[in-house]
């Protein structure tokens, strides 16, 4: 039996995690180019708005004109996406909670991962983000409902209260886990590594969205796909990206998304040594993790995610299943590669797109499958 997979398009829409960025270049531009390919193709997707940084330049619009001119482009934006046909959903990052402005410039004081907060603090900034996006498109649609949450930085679990406030404001996904991914850094740390779904919809234990719980919970937890490039793959694209960088550097240019220089140098950026140790060295010798970002591969490495996602789909027996993709498109690299996925995906029989509302939808109709501990084979199959 084939499968039919349905495509989830999922997009943090953010500046970058210190506040910086030309919100017009790294927001505005990029999602305007999205929504061309996408009408292009009839791919209706879901964006996912950081609301903290929304809810910041409201809060001090009145003492810095300039903000109010960007929150209200901001509104403009999603609201004309929502017309379009596509999905707005919540998205956090903790950081800009009592940010401050001045001179151009944010500074935001937050700690970066929504799990190092109380239930209290925690439960207001969903609250209060989700009170924000209904209160944006509910004019457009009165049936529109927040229904689904990505935490900043996919820190998400372990927490004894995050879900649960999820679940009490009536949010119904939580989209944040990726199986393999491991980070630690002076910011976040989260390890996934040992998730017990890393691919079909589950019920989360409602302290610890990395394990399956043995029961019907309140909210249902669909992973990030995520795969492992072929060696030869990996290289492929290093070396591209490599060139392209000495290119950047040559003309003085800032890569997207990156650190901003300081002596001519990336304050993150490793030796040279390293670089090629880490990326094309390391490559040849083990496969290499990718969490399934469209903004972040090129063409070779989303045809091996096609691939991979369609071995697992199979495995698992079932006759519908969702995939959910990410983006981010502040780092797009390569936007004529997403434009030949589309095409790929577009013409491949078996292969649908869906949104996160309808996702929550199906889910809650029994239409797609949703794990629990020891019960892959009864519940919602």
């Amino acid at each position: 039996m084939k499968t039919t997979i349905y495509f989830a398009l999922t997009h943090d829409w953010e500046l970058r995690g210190d506040g910086s960025g030309d919100i017009e270049q790294i927001q505005f531009a990029p999602m305007r180019k999205l929504l061309k390919i996408y009408a292009k193709f009839g791919a209706r997707v879901t964006f996912l708005p950081d609301l903290m940084q929304q809810l910041s330049f409201r809060r001090l619009e009145g003492k810095h004109p300039e903000l109010k001119r960007f929150a209200d482009r901001w509104d403009e934006h999603v609201r004309e996406t929502f017309l379009r046909g596509h999905d707005v959903q919540l998205h956090l990052h903790p950081q800009w909670l009592n940010a401050e402005y001045e001179n151009g410039r944010w500074c935001l004081k937050g700690d970066w991962s929504i799990l190092t907060y109380d239930r209290e603090a925690a439960y207001a900034m969903i609250a209060e983000g989700r009170q924000y996006l209904e209160n944006l498109l509910r004019p457009l649609d009165a049936a529109y409902r927040c229904v689904a949450f990505r935490a900043g930085a996919l820190a998400a679990a372990p927490s004894d209260h995050l879900l649960k406030s999820l679940a009490d404001l009536g949010l119904q996904l939580d989209v944040s886990t990726v199986g393999g991914l491991f980070v630690s850094h002076g910011h976040v740390q989260l390890d996934y590594r040992h998730c017990e779904e890393t691919f079909l919809p589950f019920y989360p234990l409602m302290e610890d969205a990395r394990k399956v719980s043995d029961k019907h919970e309140p909210i249902v937890c669909v992973p990030i796909h995520h795969f492992y490039g072929s060696r030869r793959a990996v290289t492929q694209r290093n070396l591209s990206l490599a060139w392209r960088e000495v290119r950047r550097h040559r003309r003085g240019v800032e890569r997207p998304g990156s650190a901003a220089p300081v002596n001519g140098r990336l304050r993150s950026e490793p030796s040279r040594i390293g670089q090629v140790y880490t990326k094309l060295i390391l490559p040849l010798m083990k496969r290499t993790h990718f969490v399934s970002d469209t903004g972040n591969l090129n063409y070779p490495l989303m045809i091996e995610m096609l691939k991979s996602i369609r071995e697992q789909a199979e495995a698992s027996g079932l006759a519908e299943l969702p995939v959910m993709l990410t983006n981010h498109p502040k780092d797009i690299r390569d936007i004529n590669a997403i434009e030949h996925l589309l095409a790929e995906v577009s013409r491949t029989e078996g292969f649908k797109f869906i949104t996160l509302a309808e996702m929550a939808e199906k889910l809650r109709g029994g239409a797609f499958y949703i794990r629990r501990r020891d019960n892959r084979e009864t519940d919602n199959k």
